[in-house]
């Protein structure tokens, strides 16, 4: 055989077999050696042997990975398995292919293989892990990691920005307002109003928080013990709260007055207190709900019943629970104000670092969608009770989310009120959780309870109940439907069952979803 010399990198000329000889290979030795190549080689094989050694570079150029050969049968057993490498910035060479391929021999090194080398056993296939190593090196996902640092990096930078963002803000906000203030009056002894009192009273010992309660034993109860028994009996109220049954000296010298007395007591309440109320007293109400002969709100109400239609208003709403408040647990809520300062001093006024407090100028969309979501609370507890399931609730609460938003827009309110803390927010809380008054009464319902029943048997107002009748009056002046709501309505005079009611809105025309 004729002998030949190679010359290498460092300059040393080493033999090298005549190439014609060692190309004669039997062609099915060669098929099945390129056979046991990975699979995603495979459809290669019929390929002739230069447009393979072609197709192998223009592949494997730009990738770095060790592909494994499984070896054939040898008279050497103890040669090492063969190994192609191919190394990124560097081509292979078309003669390695060429002679490897061929001779089913190649120049192997007698170290050890590095642990990058992954051979593979005689007579054996690849395994999954080195294919997939294979098929990720030629995908380019062994960028992965660094795409995971990139996308890891944008968000840590966008949140330190929000931070920044977050601080800026604080240093420059104002606080002249609870210091200028000295004394704020809350109207009602409830849940809630007892709430915001504690609330109010933890942001400043200096400030006198009197609450105006018509019960005297609440009122000794809170002066004594700092404790209102009959709502928060293992809660204790601070120091600087302070119970009174006297209209005169609760309001004098307020600088604010929160109202919390029901919406259908609160007319002839305001009217008895009148002739002790500041004309430029800022009202904050916290109370939900619509007057049941009038269809009066709140912001209707307050400044009639006091005869002075310029009396400041401010109306609170949002998901909140008063035991949660209590607690000091995250809340966060609206207040809307046609006077944009009013709204920003009631803010600062009551917002803390674990209250926050949002800003509106839409009044009609706050109060309308806190009194009509206490509705549509009854109709989801009537669901649970009835065990109707999930399907059914997410049904009628997303049907009375539209019903609340046609109306309200009907009034002139504004559809992202309605998505709102106010409007979405309050309405989740007040039809899933079990707190809700309302859920509750029409859990009760659904369950085959009477309402006179319900009623005398709770402690606390549910004022969905009043509310409904005054809804669908309402949806009759603007002419809207509101097929849920006016079944809640027909449930609470007992002109339908809750079953009866679930037939008919099924079986209601199918429409276009607007």
């Amino acid at each position: 055989m004729e002998t030949k010399t190679l010359q290498t990198e460092n300059g040393e000329r080493k033999p090298q077999a005549d190439k014609t000889r060692a190309c004669r290979t039997d062609r099915g030795t060669r098929t099945a050696l390129i056979g046991s190549l990975p699979g995603f080689l495979a459809p290669l094989s019929s390929l002739s042997l230069p447009l393979f050694e072609c197709k192998m570079a223009a592949m494997l150029e730009p990738a770095f990975f060790n592909l494994p050969l499984p070896r054939l049968s040898s008279s050497r057993p103890h040669n090492p398995p063969l190994v192609f490498r191919f190394r990124r910035h560097k081509p292979p060479s078309r003669v390695l292919i060429s002679t490897t391929l061929c001779s089913c021999s190649a120049e192997t090194s007698h170290s050890q293989p590095s642990s990058a080398d992954l051979p593979l056993s005689a007579h054996s296939s690849p395994s999954p892990s080195s294919l997939l190593s294979s098929s990720s090196s030629l995908t380019g996902d062994d960028s992965l990691p660094e795409r995971t640092r990139d996308r890891r990096k944008v968000v840590k930078l966008a949140w330190e920005k929000l931070v920044r963002w977050s601080r800026s803000w604080r240093s420059k906000a104002k606080t002249d307002v609870l210091e200028r203030t000295k004394k704020v009056v809350v109207l009602g002894g409830g849940s809630f109003g007892t709430a915001m009192a504690a609330h109010v009273a933890n942001k400043k010992d200096q400030l006198e928080v009197h609450m105006l309660i018509r019960d005297p034993i609440i009122c000794q109860s809170i002066n004594q013990s700092h404790c209102n028994r009959k709502y928060f009996p293992e809660h204790k109220l601070p120091e600087n709260v302070i119970a009174s049954t006297d209209p005169k000296s609760a309001l004098l010298n307020a600088d604010y007055c929160l109202h919390a007395v029901p919406v259908q007591f609160s007319s002839a309440f305001l009217e008895g207190i009148a002739e002790c109320v500041d004309p430029s007293l800022p009202f904050i109400s916290l109370s939900k709900g619509l007057e049941l002969n009038t269809l009066r709100m709140m912001s209707q109400i307050i400044p009639q019943s006091l005869g002075n239609p310029r009396q400041p208003f401010v109306a609170l709403s949002g998901p909140s629970f008063a035991l949660e408040l209590m607690n000091k647990l995250p809340t966060a809520m609206v207040v809307a104000s046609k006077d944009k300062k009013l709204a920003k001093a009631t803010q600062q006024l009551l917002a803390s670092s674990y209250l926050r407090i949002n800003t509106s100028n839409d009044v009609t969309g706050v109060e309308i969608a806190g009194a009509l979501k206490n509705v549509l609370a009854i109709a989801a507890g009537i669901v649970e009770g009835m065990d109707l399931g999930n399907n059914s609730m997410a049904a009628l609460v997303a049907q009375g989310c539209s019903e609340i938003r046609w109306l309200a827009t009907k009034m002139g309110a504004k559809a992202t009120t309605i998505t709102g803390l106010s409007g979405t927010g309050d309405i989740m809380l007040t039809c899933f959780v079990n707190l809700s008054r309302n859920r509750t009464l029409g859990v009760r319902l659904g369950s085959g309870e009477k309402l006179d029943d319900i009623l005398c048997s709770m402690n606390q107002v549910a004022e969905g109940v009043s509310t409904a009748g005054a809804v669908i009056a309402l949806a009759q002046k603007y002419n809207v439907k509101m097929p849920v709501l006016t079944a809640v309505a027909r449930i609470i005079d007992n002109e339908l069952t809750p079953k009866k009611a679930v037939y008919e809105l099924m079986n209601l025309p199918q429409v276009e979803e607007v």
